[in-house]
C-alpha cells in the first residue's frame, strides 16, 4: 500500500524546512512565518517580479498549543502500540490494513510534533519516546499519560497482547475507537479556545477529520 504525507504533517515539516533553510545567523532565531509566492506587474517596459506576501512573523504558540501537542505525542505513541500487535495477532486483514495505515500516519505525526516542539515551544516535553517506543512488548508498568481522553488502561493493553485471532479484532477495535474518540475530544477543545499558531490549529483540524472517518470503519468493521 502505498503511503503519502497529506494534511497538517506534510505542512508543518514544509514549513520546518523552509524557515531552517532561510537562516539568515542574526540575532532573532525565529524562523520567518510561511509567505505565498506573488507576480508583482512592473513598470511600464519592466519585468514582472515575483514577491512574498504575508506576514513576516508568527504568532507566538498559545500555552493550550504547546499542552496539546504534548498530551497528542504519547496519545498517539500508544496507537503505534497497539497497533504494531496487529501484524502478528489480527484475523481480519482490513484489521491489519487499518492498523498498518495507523502506525505509518501516527508515526509522521509524531516526527512532526516532536519538530514542532524543538522549533516552537524548546524545553522539557511530556512523551518524545521516539515514536514506536513498546511497539509489541511490555514496555512500562505504568501510564503516566492514563488521565487523557481515550487512553487503555495497562489492564487493557495486556488483554490486547494476549489476544488472538477474532478475541484479538473485537479487543482492538473497541480500544482503538476509544482512543481516538479521546483524540478527537482533544482536538475540539483545543480548537473552542482562543486560536493560536496556525500549524496546531491545522493539527486538530486534521484530527477531527481522519480520525472521525476512521472511527466509521471501525465501526464498521466491528458490527460487521
Amino acid at each position: 500500500m502505498g503511503f503519502r504525507l497529506v494534511g497538517w504533517s506534510a505542512l508543518v515539516i514544509a514549513v520546518i524546512a523552509a524557515g531552517s533553510g532561510c537562516s539568515g545567523g542574526g540575532g532573532d532565531d525565529t524562523p520567518a512565518a510561511p509567505k505565498a509566492t506573488m507576480i508583482a506587474p512592473g513598470k511600464p517596459g519592466e519585468p514582472n517580479q515575483t514577491v512574498l506576501r504575508g506576514p513576516s512573523s508568527e504568532a507566538p504558540p498559545t500555552a493550550a498549543d504547546v499542552r496539546f501537542v504534548q498530551m497528542m505525542i504519547p496519545h498517539h505513541e500508544q496507537a503505534l502500540t497497539m497497533s504494531a500487535l496487529a501484524p502478528g495477532q489480527a484475523a481480519d486483514a482490513k484489521i491489519k490494513s487499518l492498523a498498518d495505515r495507523i502506525d505509518k500516519t501516527q508515526t509522521v505525526e509524531i516526527s512532526a510534533m516532536q519538530a514542532w516542539l524543538k522549533r516552537r515551544a524548546p524545553g522539557p516535553t511530556q512523551g518524545g519516546h521516539g515514536g514506536h517506543a513498546g511497539h509489541g512488548g511490555g514496555g512500562a508498568t505504568a501510564n503516566p499519560h492514563a488521565n487523557m481522553p481515550g487512553m487503555a488502561t495497562e489492564a487493557q493493553l495486556a488483554q490486547l497482547r494476549a489476544a488472538r485471532g477474532a478475541e484479538f479484532d473485537r479487543l482492538f477495535l473497541t480500544l482503538m475507537i476509544t482512543h481516538h474518540q479521546g483524540a478527537l475530544k482533544m482536538a475540539r477543545e483545543l480548537l473552542a479556545a482562543t486560536p493560536g499558531d496556525q500549524t496546531v490549529q491545522t493539527l486538530a483540524k486534521d484530527v477531527l477529520s481522519s480520525q472521525n472517518a476512521e472511527i466509521g470503519r471501525m465501526n464498521a468493521l466491528l458490527s460487521g
